[in-house]
């Protein structure tokens, strides 16, 4: 039974690549595809490597594959607002029908 859902969330997690990767080649500027890569890609590679911990169980395999969906959750984020804020600072134009731009309130040198 725990293969059956494992494989449920291998597939979902394919999904979720597939509609990542699809966002980075159609999308218009640097931050909507970093949107795209850090929501969709990490999302999809979690739920891989959860249905990869169903299928193998409580082995060293299962437990780097925990391990490997901690780090990702904690560092993609910060990965994708590095890349969005050093982008921005190197003036980097964001798409014509964007509306908001957050990263323009920040002065140079504040935080």
């Amino acid at each position: 039974m725990s293969d059956i859902i494992g494989l449920v969330f291998i597939s979902i997690g394919l999904f979720f690549d597939v509609i990542g990767c699809l966002g980075l080649v159609r999308l218009p500027d640097v931050y909507n595809r970093l949107q795209a890569s850090t929501k969709c890609v990490t999302l999809g590679t979690c739920s891989i490597l959860f249905g990869t911990f169903l299928v193998v169980g409580f082995t060293a395999a299962g437990f780097k594959a925990l391990m490997c969906m901690a780090f990702l959750i904690l560092t993609s984020p910060v990965a994708a607002h590095a890349i969005a804020r050093g982008a921005h600072r190197a003036g980097v134009k964001l798409c014509k029908d964007s509306v908001v731009d957050e990263y323009a309130k920040d002065k140079e040198g504040e935080a």
